[in-house]
């Protein structure tokens, strides 16, 4: 035992020291993004090389249903193999004993990477990139709002009660006496991450109530993949110390701005580090462009991904702090691809696309794609858009089922992200889809029950 502990990262071994490690938490992200796995001792986690789980974890729907995904073996929950990456080994310090998570990768029987894994998917993107001589670089920002206990669906989500007693106010983007109404929560936030050995960049007030964001440092998207995944966890248990929620729906209020995941791309060569964004003298690069107009020529067909349910289109409101449409420009807020003021060595290009609520892996992993097939394809982006771009039309889909339409179609962004996962994709939010739609709401109700 001593010998396997003394392997692990540095801040898991700080986390244990002087202290006996009571169980181990095997886990995996299904597409949703929930963790999935077993919670075995740990002297049972030291003598196992594996642990297998019924590929049917990658067919449910986030309501626990089931898409018909299985392929032609049929429903038979074959077993995956579960292989631990130690180098994801970290605390879950809210815990009662001392625990520890560890990521593991799917295989198949025939040890091939299950190709409907997420992290799976976004291995192989990366690996596409690498294939050519690059290296991906991501930094994810977090938003989220931090609510009410909510007990009953068919109450309204309301802002939880700060520190002063009063519920949390709204339109206070970056004031410090806004994220002092919740300093108990993120002190624990703080030391969860320290504890885990995650570093945050920062942590602001956003402008809808109780919505806060964490910003991580730029790194390998794989690993900054792995921090949001286990961040997800962390925040909601800070969140559950101290009587509230905390939740990552895109659009969880009326009237506030959602939450999104905005990712931050640059691509570096791989036989010297430089950012293929930049030449030599410090200005921007054909590859720079191809980038920016990948994403704006695949990301429509990319917004089931990123996008993944029917609250997370209740986000892309006009003048709510959310893009509506995929012009680009420099340092301006209002377009979905934002080109943030930096030196050179760190330009980069921001999609402000993906919602809080998509899964991390396949968020950044789809986004990765469609900047990947404008670097292939040599493409050219539309002029760089000047002003307010709310003032504009909308060019990205309204509805779910839209945006299922044009994933489904799109061919070559399956050949990127991997055929097989756009065929398991489509056809769990197809039924994910279609349960929502056997759902009468309260609008539906109240506006046509005797009006029509």
């Amino acid at each position: 035992m001593a010998d396997w502990t003394h392997t692990l990262p540095a801040a898991a071994q700080t986390y244990l020291e002087g202290r006996r490690l009571d169980e181990v938490e095997c886990i995996i992200s299904d597409l949703p993004g929930i963790a999935r796995g077993k919670a075995v001792p740990a002297s049972k986690f030291a003598r196992q090389d594996f642990f297998h789980l019924p590929d049917s974890i990658f067919y449910q729907t986030i309501t626990g249903d089931w898409g018909e995904a299985a392929g032609e073996d049929g429903f038979i929950e074959k077993d995956m193999i579960l292989k631990p990456d130690m180098s994801t080994a970290s605390a879950a310090p809210w815990t009662g004993d001392w625990t520890l998570q560890v990521i593991h990768d799917a295989y198949d029987r025939a040890d091939n990477p299950v190709p409907f894994s997420p992290r799976n998917v976004l291995k192989r993107v990366c690996q596409l990139y690498r294939d050519k001589g690059w290296e991906p670089v991501v930094a994810p920002e977090m938003e989220f709002f931090l609510v009410a206990r909510n007990l009953d669906p068919a109450h309204d989500i309301k802002p939880m009660m700060g520190r002063s007693g009063r519920p949390a106010a709204a339109r206070q983007a970056y004031s410090m006496t806004a994220v002092d109404e919740f300093g108990p929560v993120i002190d624990d936030i703080y030391d969860f991450a320290e504890a885990q050995g995650f570093e945050i960049d920062g942590i602001t007030q956003e402008g809808g109530a109780g919505q806060l964001e964490i910003n991580l440092r730029h790194g390998d998207p794989v690993k900054l993949a792995d921090e949001v995944f286990y961040f997800k966890r962390l925040i909601r248990e800070a969140a559950l110390r101290h009587d509230c929620f905390a939740t990552f729906m895109a659009k969880p209020i009326a009237d506030e701005p959602g939450s999104a995941m905005h990712i931050h791309h640059s691509v570096l060569e791989t036989s010297n580090g430089q950012n293929l964004f930049s030449d030599t003298s410090g200005a921007e690069t054909d590859a720079f462009l191809h980038f920016i107009a990948g994403l704006q020529n695949h990301m429509p067909a990319a917004l089931a991904v990123i996008a993944p349910y029917v609250n997370s289109y209740r986000r892309y409101v006009k003048d709510q702090a959310a893009p509506i449409n995929l012009h680009w420009a420099r340092d301006n807020r209002t377009t979905g691809i934002r080109i943030p003021l930096s030196d050179p060595e760190a330009r980069r290009v921001e999609n402000r696309l993906a919602g809080m609520d998509c899964n991390s892996y396949l968020g950044i992993a789809a986004s990765l794609a469609c900047g990947y097939l404008g670097l292939v394809q040599g493409q050219h982006p539309r002029d760089e858009f000047k002003g307010d771009a709310y003032d504009g039309e909308g060019d990205i889909p309204r509805v779910l089922g839209s945006a299922l339409d044009l994933f489904e179609a799109a061919t070559e962004l399956h050949e990127v992200l991997g055929p097989e996962f756009a065929r398991v994709y489509s056809i769990v939010k197809r039924a994910e889809y279609d349960e929502f739609l056997q759902v009468i709401s309260p609008w539906e109700r109240e506006h046509l029950l005797l009006n029509v």
